[in-house]
């Protein structure tokens, strides 16, 4: 590796390009709500400490984080999760359940598109709920994101829905709003067979970056090396999510499923 790459490639501030992430309840981490609040206060510290760009938590633990940013004067970032990890609630209770993250003081929403409805056809349903997701997000100045779950799709559908999205957000929103919808991989709960990976992968990121341009592309699960998030970042990828923020920043290879 020549010098000048070399050192492009280890001085990346890749730390503005993560999403720090922990969206396990107490039943799917084995332990006590008690213990997986301890767990969720110190991903939280953590990216407060790193300097991360956000933390992304579930939405009862979006005013407990609230409230440490504030007392540590920290820029941190807090996302959550609508509709999280399936993406089949009906559009009244997905910004329902949006309505209360805002209130709460969240600043990214991460909606799960329902790609099941997508995948058999009612498309009418994901442009609907894309067009009022974003709508109540924008409104509120957050910035709104819509997980398609690329393992649950075919690299057909990986292409259209990621056109999908881009269609309605061109159609109905101006263009300096489309730097805040992203279009995003997946939720990291897929349970895929024969151990394939269930997150972002470089063919199915490129898919989503050719065909949800000029909307922004977040990759979500599967990276685990500082090297894989930076070939990420170059190929377009604008945010990049994972539960081994820390790791990964360090240069160490991250142990998770996320």
């Amino acid at each position: 590796m020549k010098v000048g790459i070399f050192f492009y490639f280890y001085s990346m501030n890749i730390k503005q390009y993560l999403d720090s992430t922990y969206l396990k309840t107490a039943s799917q981490a084995g332990i006590s709500d008690e213990d997986n609040t301890v767990i969720v206060k110190g991903f939280i510290q953590e990216a407060i400490d790193e300097e991360f760009k956000l933390i992304m938590i579930r939405p009862e633990y979006v005013k407990m984080a609230k409230e440490m940013i504030e007392a540590a004067h920290s820029k941190l970032v807090i996302g959550t999760v609508i509709s999280f990890p399936e993406g089949t609630n009906t559009l009244e209770d997905k910004l329902k359940e949006a309505v209360t993250a805002i209130d709460n003081g969240v600043d990214e929403l991460d909606f799960v598109c329902n790609y099941e409805a997508f995948k058999s056809g009612n498309v009418d349903l994901v442009k609907q709920e894309v067009l009022s997701g974003t709508r109540l997000g924008l409104d509120h100045h957050k910035a709104v994101k819509w997980i398609i779950e690329v393992a649950a799709l075919t690299d057909a559908q990986i292409i259209q829905i990621s056109a999908l999205i881009k269609n309605v957000i061109i159609s109905h929103f101006k263009e300096n709003c489309f730097p805040q919808v992203f279009v995003k991989s997946s939720t990291g709960f897929y349970k895929t067979v024969d151990g394939l990976p269930n997150g972002a992968t470089v063919p199915s990121v490129i898919l989503m970056l050719e065909n949800a341009s000029p909307l922004p592309v977040k990759a979500a699960g599967g990276v685990r090396t500082y090297e894989e998030a930076v070939e990420m970042v170059r190929l377009g990828v604008k945010r990049i999510g994972t539960s081994a923020a820390k790791a990964i920043a360090h240069g160490e290879t991250a142990s998770g499923e996320y």
